[in-house]
């Protein structure tokens, strides 16, 4: 308890310091569910979206959420687009290099392979993935064959039609097919990347340091965890 009172009191300080304005504009893709993307409703929805609601509230701030294609949602940050990039996006030394992150929000998620073929020899086929994400640096670093695409739907749809032999993405995402029209996830996976966390522009020390109270303070009581669980992105904190 008392070390719940502790992140409570450093939370609001930061908050109150880090934004004379109280809107914080929430940038995300929309296209990766469960992470983020386009409900019934036309709204943005999933995992992200209930978490900054929440961190928002936690700090005292309001968010107002814009989404943005994939290939440009660092330099839309940077120009000032949005404050925030909440999108599944995770912490790695070349994009820290461009913005600063928060700390992360989620251990890192499993990248798997869906492919038509259970025996797919990976390290001989086309691997699709999705253009600047962490799964295309890998497949390019080992020395593969790969083919970028700007959508992860267009990944996933080069495997149904035959362009590519199989794609790599984050497990929580490709779990929703796996079964669909004889894809299959393949028994090998890969770790890559330090985990998910906010990107913030490196001239808002204030609002990094807020998020990242607000984080804790989601890890220390436990609701982070059941968000986590809720909608399946990743392992929990231990």
């Amino acid at each position: 308890m008392k070390k719940l009172l502790m992140t409570t009191t450093v939370l609001a300080i930061a908050a109150s310091a880090a934004m004379a304005d109280s809107v914080v504009r929430m940038g995300t893709e929309g296209a990766y569910a469960p992470w983020n993307f386009i409900n019934d409703a036309g709204e943005i929805d999933g995992f992200e979206r209930e978490l900054g609601d929440e961190l928002c509230a936690r700090a005292d701030l309001e968010c107002e959420w814009v989404t943005n294609e994939w290939d440009s949602i660092i330099p839309n940050l940077v120009s000032g687009n949005y404050d925030t990039i909440i999108a599944g996006m995770s912490v790695t030394d070349e994009r820290d290099e461009v913005i600063d992150f928060t700390q992360a929000y989620t251990p890192p998620d499993p990248s798997v392979f869906l492919a038509m073929d259970s025996g797919l020899d990976v390290t001989s086929g086309v691997i699709a993935a999705q253009t600047a994400t962490i799964q295309a640096a890998f497949v390019a670093n080992a020395g593969w064959t790969l083919i970028e695409f700007a959508t992860p739907e267009e990944t996933v749809a080069a495997v149904r039609n035959g362009e590519a032999d199989a794609v790599l993405a984050d497990q929580s995402y490709l779990a929703t097919f796996d079964g669909q029209d004889g894809m299959v996830i393949l028994d090998r996976m890969e770790q890559i990347g330090g985990g998910v966390g906010m990107g913030i522009r490196e001239s808002d020390g204030e609002l990094r340091e807020t998020f990242n109270a607000a984080i804790q303070s989601m890890k220390d009581d436990g609701s982070l965890n059941a968000l986590i669980e809720k909608w399946e992105v990743s392992s929990t904190w231990q």
